[in-house]
């Protein structure tokens, strides 16, 4: 049994720091409109086409990368916290749901969104 203190996804830290938010699962390009200010972008990879979203998010976690990867580098430059290597983790967390990104120990938390608001 998952506790509610068991990580819904690890990977590797990126970004420091701890940062909370509705997730919003972005496949490329064409979902760049759904981010709003304060979400969690979760996504497979990023380039520097993906830049912006790092603008108004609050913190990114990818399948994909080490800490040497476009979003961890561009996540520390916005000075938000970054998961990379998270595998499996658009299929871990489900759309809209909200979720705590800690960068400085590269997990991913779930949190009881009745309890959460902006």
């Amino acid at each position: 049994m998952v506790s509610p203190s068991d990580p819904i996804v690890t990977g590797a830290p990126a970004s420091r720091g701890v940062a909370t938010g509705p997730a919003r699962l972005v496949r490329g390009v064409d979902d760049f409109d759904t981010v709003r200010p304060g979400d969690v972008i979760v996504c497979r990879t990023t380039d520097p086409a993906w830049t912006a979203l790092f603008g108004i998010a609050a913190a990114v976690v990818t399948e994909t990368g080490s800490i040497l990867a476009h979003a961890a580098i561009v996540a520390r430059e916005y000075g938000i916290p970054a998961v990379v290597a998270a595998k499996g983790a658009m299929s871990a967390v489900a759309k809209h749901q909200v979720i705590s990104v800690d960068g400085t120990h590269g997990q991913v938390h779930a949190v009881d969104s009745a309890r959460w608001s902006r």
